[in-house]
């Protein structure tokens, strides 16, 4: 049953007031409306709500069940007002990013630091995964933003940033190819035993795609999906891996590692991407951490770029 919200207001301020002429004046309207209301209400309940006593109006058993169900749905009606409030001033939400390892340690440092401080109240959920499964996510509708290396097209797919980002030779400080100063070729690298990441991810794939059409077999010594193993295999002097230097950024600041550009056409034309639905309507907080990722996270920086310190969240 659907019982018009106006005519229980009229219910309710008629009790409030103990009288009809009262409740119309409350209102604003002619007592007759408000008779004409109650009326349409009890014959759409079969049963009447009030009854006269010496001191006013007061409700029947029937009444005071319709005055409790008043109540309640008022406080729903506050309640939601309520969330509606705090949603779009952003006190509460959730954004889902699916993303590939590398970009972990560039999206939790500084620029999702701050976004967490800023809005305390919005629950981030974050998962990892190679390129097919972050192209899954966005379009399922299983996240909202997708951070990936390798481009892969998707009619579903929004590109809201492309960045430079040439993949690296990633070497231990000791190897004796850092003191080169030209880039490395695939032939050199080829020599040395290489950790990669297993084949559904990016750049795993643009690293068989340039081995292949260069006709030249690398020495693939160990598969995984782990950023924290292939960043140990490297600097225990196991043999190397190609990343972009974003994945290893801190890495590269304490001299742990070093990055070697790559004489390979491929390698050079490579970018870092943010992707979301095409279509899909995003929360007022996905749009604002989209552009707060977008200008500071170094994996949608160009290499080599300055930033400036960050300005204040809105």
């Amino acid at each position: 049953m659907d019982i018009p919200h106006q005519r229980l207001v009229y219910f309710r301020v008629t009790l409030e007031s103990g009288s009809v002429r009262r409740a119309a004046a409350r209102l604003d309207i002619a007592p007759s409306a408000v008779s004409r209301q109650i009326a349409l209400l009890e014959e759409a309940l079969g049963a009447t709500l009030m009854e006269r006593q010496r001191d006013g109006i007061s409700p029947t058993p029937v009444g005071e069940m319709l005055l409790e169900y008043c109540e309640r749905r008022g406080a729903l009606d506050e309640g939601f007002i309520a969330s509606l409030e705090s949603y779009q001033r952003m006190e509460t939400g959730k954004i889902s990013l699916t993303v590939g390892e590398g970009f972990v340690s560039d999206l939790v440092a500084s620029p999702l630091h701050e976004f967490t401080q800023r809005y305390a109240g919005i629950q981030l959920d974050i998962h990892t995964a190679g390129t097919s499964g972050i192209i899954d996510a966005i379009v399922g509708d299983h996240s909202h933003i997708g951070l990936m290396f390798h481009e892969r097209t998707h009619p579903q797919l929004r590109f809201w940033s492309s960045t430079p980002q040439p993949l690296m030779a990633i070497l231990s400080p000791n190897h004796p190819l850092t003191s080169q100063t030209s880039p490395l070729t695939l032939t050199q690298l080829s020599d040395q035993p290489m950790a990669m990441w297993d084949t559904t991810h990016g750049v795993r794939q643009m690293v068989d795609q340039a081995f292949q059409q260069s006709r030249i077999a690398p020495r693939m010594a160990m598969n995984t999906n782990s950023m924290v193993i292939l960043a140990q295999y490297v600097r225990s002097g196991m043999g190397i891996t190609l990343l972009p230097a974003f994945a290893v950024a801190h890495d590269l600041e304490l001299g742990t590692l070093v990055a070697r550009p790559v004489d390979n056409p491929l390698f050079q034309r490579s970018q870092a991407h943010m992707v979301t639905r095409v279509g899909r309507q995003q929360p007022k907080a996905s749009i604002l951490l989209l552009r707060h990722l977008q200008r500071w996270m170094q994996a949608f920086r160009a290499p080599g770029s300055v930033s400036d310190q960050p300005t204040p969240l809105p």
